[in-house]
């Protein structure tokens, strides 16, 4: 017999991990002043980027003497910016706990080939940061997308470190407080918790990876596409709005809509608050039943944007056949779109829950979860 379904539905089922949903009050009317068909390079054009870098700064606290940069290819850009432009002067230690996080060591040490120290922790835990030596260059990522598990602080990042902190915090900016003066290379992108357009990355430099870029130069050749110095001396055309290569105008203006709803809600604090809500939701859900439960095993460390998943019934023999038809049947009803666990990651479900998601979104998913659940349960069982 079928399961009755709930009454309530989401108004917006989008909660996919990237690109995430748009603001609630987003339009495409709204994107109506876009300078499409005009250079980026004209006054409309560097005045619009300027606008996006100085809002994301202001937003997200950076101090005012780091750079805040708009550089291509996503968070994955500005990460490989980062790595093939200041590594290699000093020894590197890299934090993998999770996919992206090997990605990077994948590039250090195969691409770059330098022979780096290499900590990792299985999907649902974190590398103990305080055993990393911070007198190293250390790459890591903060949020850990595809694993639902987050760095707590950077109380452990010594002030007088001699190396460089490479941060990764492209599922954490907007969502969750990052210490600046514990990190000197910070990167995300458009299309995660503001729910931008994708294809754009931001690189936040300290002053004292700024030192680094203008004192050392690595012994591989750099692509254009990844220089960021000219004769020794910082380009800081890149960090006034001239970016490298040519950017959507359009999906610029898609960042400012997001970027100045955030401000107009409360700015950071209001951000963060809305992506705890999200993910309380969730956390309270499994809290209150036996056959699900959080991937992450610390409460402490568990993600308030990308919440991760697995089914804990003991009935269920193949985990991954049984995530995906749950994550299947929510996208045929409409209710949860592209929810299934990272294809890297243990099966289960994932959830976006950062500040573009609306908790009654959230709260009306949530019983179509268990609906879903119980429904492949019971054909499950019947064909046993």
């Amino acid at each position: 017999m079928a399961l009755t379904k709930p009454a309530s539905r989401p108004v917006n089922p989008r909660f996919s991990s990237g690109p995430c949903a748009k603001p609630p009050t987003w339009t495409l009317e709204a994107l109506a002043d876009a300078p499409l068909g005009r250079s980026h390079r004209a006054g409309v054009g560097k005045a619009k980027l300027k606008e996006a870098i100085d809002l994301t700064a202001e937003i997200l606290g950076i101090p005012a003497n780091y750079r805040v940069g708009i550089v291509p290819a996503s968070d994955t850009g500005a990460v490989e910016m980062a790595l093939w432009s200041l590594l290699g002067e000093r020894p590197v230690e890299i934090a993998a706990w999770e996919s992206f996080g090997a990605g990077w060591a994948t590039d250090v040490v195969k691409q770059l080939k330098i022979a780096a120290k290499v900590y990792t922790a299985d999907y649902g835990k974190i590398v103990d940061m305080s055993a990393l030596d911070y007198d190293n260059d250390v790459v890591f990522t903060w949020n850990g997308t595809t694993s639902g598990v987050r760095v707590v602080s950077g109380h452990v990042i010594p002030a007088d470190r001699k190396g460089l902190t490479i941060c990764d915090a492209t599922s954490a900016a907007f969502a969750q407080d990052l210490p600046w003066d514990k990190l000197d290379v910070v990167t995300f992108s458009w299309q995660k918790v503001m729910g931008g357009e994708a294809a754009h990355g931001m690189l936040v430099l300290s002053p004292r990876a700024v030192e680094r870029l203008e004192s050392y130069t690595p012994a591989w050749p750099l692509p254009k596409i990844f220089r960021m110095t000219s004769k020794g001396k910082l380009i800081e055309g890149i960090f006034q709005g001239e970016t490298i290569n040519t950017p959507s105008m359009l999906a610029v203006e898609d960042y400012l809509f997001a970027l100045k709803w955030g401000k107009s809600i409360g700015g950071l604090d209001a951000l963060r608050h809305r992506a705890d809500a999200n993910a309380r939701a969730i956390w309270n859900f499994c809290a209150s039943r036996d056959w699900i439960d959080n991937l992450a095993e610390d409460k402490a460390m568990r993600s308030n944007t990308s919440v991760c998943l697995k089914f804990t019934d003991p009935r269920i023999t193949d985990g991954a056949a049984f995530a995906k038809a749950v994550a299947k049947r929510l996208e045929a009803e409409k209710i949860a779109l592209d929810v299934a666990a990272y294809r890297d990651a243990p099966a289960g479900l994932r959830f976006w829950c950062g500040a573009t998601v609306e908790t009654s979104d959230i709260e009306a998913m949530l019983p179509w979860l268990e609906w879903a659940y119980q429904t492949e349960i019971d054909a499950l069982l019947q064909a046993a």
